[in-house]
């Protein structure tokens, strides 16, 4: 039984449609969603406020981010824990969260591979691979909607 969903959502134009893949399993299943979103900063990225005791440039990110899973969650409120922002490698911290929150299922999405990412693997491989639950990956395809236009109708058409 799938009880608990962990979405891995970023900042691209594709996280709507992961959430509303997300929210439509955990619909289905009378699932909790726990919508998560990870910043990383580059450690050679220079410091935002240079010569400042403090690089402010984490906070900023993670406010904005908290901000967007907001509005996504405002899409299906009623199925949505309290969202989630971290700081760190993307992969590590879904991993980690997933083993934490003891979930059934992680949902994130995949982008394809684009240069370096042949090389050293994108976030979707690694966390599909080294995960200890089970994993959806939601791809990009065009004119899908996951959001059922009638609920009466039966899941998985």
């Amino acid at each position: 039984m799938i009880a608990k969903v962990l979405v891995a959502l970023d900042g691209s134009h594709r996280a709507p449609g992961v959430y509303d893949a997300a929210a439509e399993v955990a619909e289905r299943f009378g699932a909790i969603l726990h919508p998560f979103r990870a910043i990383f900063v580059p450690p050679e990225f220079p410091a935002a406020a240079a010569g400042s005791p403090r690089d402010l440039l984490p906070e900023y990110l993670s406010r904005e981010a908290m901000g967007e899973l907001a509005q996504l969650v405002a899409r299906a409120p009623y199925l949505a824990a309290e969202p989630i922002v971290r700081i760190g490698p993307p992969w590590r911290l879904i991993l980690e969260l997933a083993d934490e929150l003891e979930v059934d299922l992680i949902v994130l999405g995949s982008h394809g591979y684009h240069g370096f990412d042949r090389i050293l693997g994108t976030t979707a491989a690694r966390v599909a691979n080294l995960a200890h639950h089970n994993v959806l990956v939601v791809h990009e395809q065009a004119g899908r909607t996951f959001a059922r236009e009638d609920p009466k109708t039966p899941p998985y058409r």
